[in-house]
């Protein structure tokens, strides 16, 4: 009897498994080239930029360090939804938060409060690490930050509406999209540089972004160069918009997933 320490053709059955599991799910082939190309898009667009201001580079190294205090913002108030709704899919609780007598709406607004509580905690933390580590003062922003910091919590929100939704339409197979979607509008929201880097066909999207308006507005404020009101008011419209349209979007989403039998699958 053979006792071979490893049987190969054992170990090319489970390979071929795995291969069929990806195979299956769009997602998950996604995930595998998604994280790459979005460092190598980001990263390389900040080389971009350092590259043309080696001689402001202190002032380059605020910018970042900013950038990265606000970005935080915007993602902490779309995990805030997505991964409570995760969550309560993982404990299999999800079908008893909407057999009880609460709606959708009221459901929302308790991730939208989460998301607000741990950008408001994210801000706190982050700011005072800065200032301890790098002598970097969140407050020289002033009281611009509050428009700041409003804008992207109003943007993580939509977005993490959004994302749950497609969470709802596609089940458990997207749940990838709780962690991917704010990464993926990070290169456009030009983040840690100018739109202005970006290549011309890319801008237009960029500016379609509340996020960019906000990035830009910032490094206004830092440059002591004039208030930033247009960039501002827009990213105050566009918010207004994509809200609107991601509630509309997560409505029915959710009216088909309650139709269709989609709750009772997400948790099996």
């Amino acid at each position: 009897m053979k006792n071979d320490l490893i049987s190969w053709h054992r170990v090319a059955a489970l390979t071929r498994r795995y291969a069929y599991i990806y195979s299956r799910n769009g997602f998950r082939i996604l995930d595998i080239a998604f994280w790459p190309i979005m460092d190598l898009l980001v990263w390389g667009w900040v080389s971009s930029y350092l590259l043309t201001r080696e001689h402001e580079l202190p002032q380059m190294v605020t910018f970042l360090i900013g950038a990265i205090i606000l970005f935080n913002i915007l993602y902490r108030a779309q995990q805030g939804i997505t991964v409570s709704f995760l969550e309560d899919i993982w404990s299999r609780n999800l079908l008893n938060i909407f057999a009880a007598p609460v709606r959708a709406s009221e459901f929302v607004a308790s991730t939208y409060l989460v998301g607000l509580a741990q950008a408001l905690v994210v801000l706190c933390v982050m700011a005072t690490v800065a200032w301890l580590m790098y002598g970097f003062a969140l407050t020289s922003v002033g009281w611009c930050l509050i428009p700041l910091f409003l804008n992207l919590l109003v943007m993580g929100w939509w977005l993490g509406l959004f994302t749950t939704a497609l969470i709802l339409r596609f089940g458990n197979q997207a749940e990838a999209l709780a962690w991917a979607v704010p990464f993926l509008v990070q290169p456009l929201s030009a983040v840690f540089y100018p739109v202005s880097v970006l290549p011309p066909f890319i801008q237009p999207l960029s500016f379609a972004l509340p996020s960019a308006h906000v990035f830009e507005g910032m490094r206004m404020i830092l440059q002591k160069q004039a208030f930033p009101e247009e960039h501002l008011l827009y990213a105050a419209g566009l918010n207004l918009f994509y809200m609107i349209g991601a509630a509309f979007f997560f409505a029915h989403m959710f009216k088909q997933a309650r139709k269709r039998g989609l709750l009772s699958k997400l948790v099996c």
